[in-house]
């Protein structure tokens, strides 16, 4: 079989050079994804047109040699699926209709979310048959958890909390929206691992401002049950987690939740990523302005990430998504510094 250093590297094999993915690495910041996106109706119909959705997809692998490919498509693409009327609206992201404690056990009742999900199966599967062998398809889907906040503030939020209180409040009607998203979230990527994934990554975009419980049964839980249940039906997935804003709860994410590899977003100390496993790959974790700002100081930061993760076996990305505004000359820095020196 062909060498796929990504795939290798979650699976824990050391590289020689780290190979190096990019969090929305198909977005604004390319022109050529800002006039296809300038074609669509909305965000979502570009994400369940398979025809673009892979085109999309396969912009940044042009340009650069990353060495893999994500799925181009959203988190929200589940309770979507699941009945939930979401949308996205020029200027304020996603907007969902909330979910209520009486409204939950409705979810998923009225169509198959697999069903609905068809389109993004058949983009993985010909994102598969396109790329180059040595390239990983990565597949994702949001943790519940994160998903949560959404269906349930009915927007993003800075402290999630609506979520928090409907927790506190409903805890009941909270336990049964995981159950739905954890039972979904596993059907969904197991059909993606089906159709051609290598290696899915669980987005816990908001893993931040919980208390150490309410991580526990909210975060770990999930993100352990889903693990469990992928692995039932594909022996040994390969899994990335990524909880961002976890902080001091990395160590227990990592080894609660069974992932093969963790991601860190870029306010996690590299002193204290260095405290890790040293048989836990990492992914991460440079922040996306300095990508922005470029120069000298980017140099010094990719020497800084690359020294701190020499030890153990490490994915070069950013510690979040890249920014609209990031010059692709910069990218492009970024990539030759990594496969170059």
């Amino acid at each position: 079989m062909t060498h796929k250093p990504l795939l290798a590297t979650v699976l824990g094999e050391k590289q020689k050079r780290p190979p190096i993915w990019i969090m929305r690495q198909a977005g604004r910041y390319l022109p050529e994804y800002r006039e296809i996106r300038a074609k669509t109706k909305n965000f979502l119909e570009l994400c369940y047109t398979p025809d673009l959705a892979t085109e999309v997809t396969l912009q940044p692998l042009r340009r650069f040699d990353l060495d893999a490919a994500i799925l181009f498509s959203d988190i929200l693409v589940i309770p979507d699926a699941l009945g939930q009327s979401v949308r996205f609206e020029q200027g304020e992201g996603p907007v969902l209709d909330p979910v209520s404690a009486e409204s939950i056990a409705g979810l998923g009742m009225k169509k198959d979310p697999l069903e609905h999900l068809a389109p993004v199966l058949e983009t993985v599967r010909r994102l598969r048959a396109a790329l180059a062998p040595e390239k990983t398809l990565i597949g994702f889907c949001g943790s519940p958890w994160t998903v949560a906040t959404y269906m349930i503030g009915g927007r993003g939020s800075s402290d999630q909390a609506a979520a928090r209180l409907f927790a506190l409040r409903h805890p009941e009607a909270f336990a049964a929206l995981l159950d739905v998203l954890v039972e979904t979230s596993i059907n969904y990527l197991v059909a993606q691992f089906e159709a051609g994934a290598d290696v899915v990554q669980l987005f816990e975009s908001w893993a931040l401002n919980l208390d150490d419980q309410a991580f526990t049964s909210h975060v770990i839980e999930p993100n352990r049950r889903i693990v469990d249940g992928v692995r039932a039906r594909v022996p040994n997935a390969p899994i990335i987690g990524f909880p961002r804003g976890a902080a001091g709860n990395l160590a227990r994410y990592a080894a609660e939740t069974g992932v093969n590899a963790m991601g860190i977003d870029y306010a996690t100390p590299l002193s204290f990523a260095g405290n890790l496993p040293k048989t836990l790959p990492l992914q991460g974790n440079l922040d996306p302005l300095r990508l922005v700002a470029g120069g000298r100081q980017l140099d010094d930061r990719i020497d800084a990430i690359l020294a701190a993760f020499a030890d153990r076996p490490h994915i070069f990305n950013l510690g979040h998504g890249i920014v609209p505004e990031t010059p692709i000359e910069h990218v492009a820095r970024l990539v030759d510094r990594l496969k170059n020196g």
